[in-house]
């Protein structure tokens, strides 16, 4: 009985199943975003094809960009203008307390799966750098609220069309993605944290109340919200680039 014990102590884990697929599956995914989302930003070309603009490039702030949103930065800016904004929603996700779970799992094996060792010797949490910075998690959920602001404006300017008001596919594109992307942040936890979290009672507070409830069901499906608009912002991007290139025409269904 001993020798059995510890022959099956010096095992990792005593699971059968393959609990390695999923972090394997979350790793390539992010990699795969990662790197487009690189390459992407990097060309600083094809992003705007009228009347829709990459949410990549988001608002575009710059003075020299294919469709200015907000001229707040000068032409002295010859970069990328989406190194301007993306910084937001990736200091977002990065913070993002699903996210954690998934990159923690899939890249730093702590754990990589439930009821499976760490793969590091010791453990400091999120009390050492860099993972104090996860921290700053609701303040870039508040400067992503503003971004999002953007990203419907330009869901709104897909409707309008040179020759009037239209429905294009890309309308239709950059208008799911801006309901995904809504409904990924709003399911925050920090935005629920906002709503109801710091109270010790809802009495008198309706509003809050109705808010933390609608955000309570929303949070539930927190983890396909954040997959899903990771998805359609990478869709969104690459349709708008494969118009500005000439690769693909658009489809006007109105």
């Amino acid at each position: 009985m001993t020798d059995r014990f510890v022959h099956l102590h010096d095992y990792r884990t005593l699971r059968t199943d393959s609990w390695r697929t999923a972090p394997l599956l979350v790793a390539v995914a992010l990699i795969a975003f990662i790197a487009y989302a690189a390459w992407a930003t990097l060309q600083n070309a094809d992003y705007y094809s009228a009347p829709y603009l990459s949410p990549f490039y988001s608002p575009c702030i710059s003075a020299n960009c294919d469709h200015v949103t907000v001229p707040l930065i000068g032409s002295w800016w010859n970069l990328s203008p989406a190194f301007l904004i993306l910084w937001i929603p990736a200091g977002l996700r990065v913070t993002c307390y699903y996210y954690r779970k998934a990159y923690y799992r899939a890249f730093l094996r702590l754990p990589p799966a439930c009821a499976v060792r760490d793969a590091p010797k010791s453990y400091t949490g999120e009390s050492a750098f860099p993972f104090v910075l996860q921290n700053a998690h609701r303040y870039f959920l508040y400067l992503s609220m503003l971004v999002l602001v953007f990203i419907w404006w330009d869901a709104i300017l897909a409707f309008k069309f040179p020759d009037g008001f239209g429905i294009g596919m890309g309308t239709l594109v950059l208008l799911i993605n801006a309901v995904l992307l809504s409904l990924y942040s709003l399911s925050c936890h920090s935005c629920r944290h906002i709503c109801g979290g710091n109270l010790k009672s809802f009495h008198g507070r309706p509003v809050r109340f109705k808010a933390w409830k609608v955000i309570t069901q929303l949070n539930k499906k927190h983890r396909e919200y954040g997959w899903a608009s990771l998805i359609s912002v990478g869709v969104a991007d690459l349709y708008v680039r494969l118009l500005a290139m000439g690769i693909v025409r658009d489809l006007r269904l109105w």
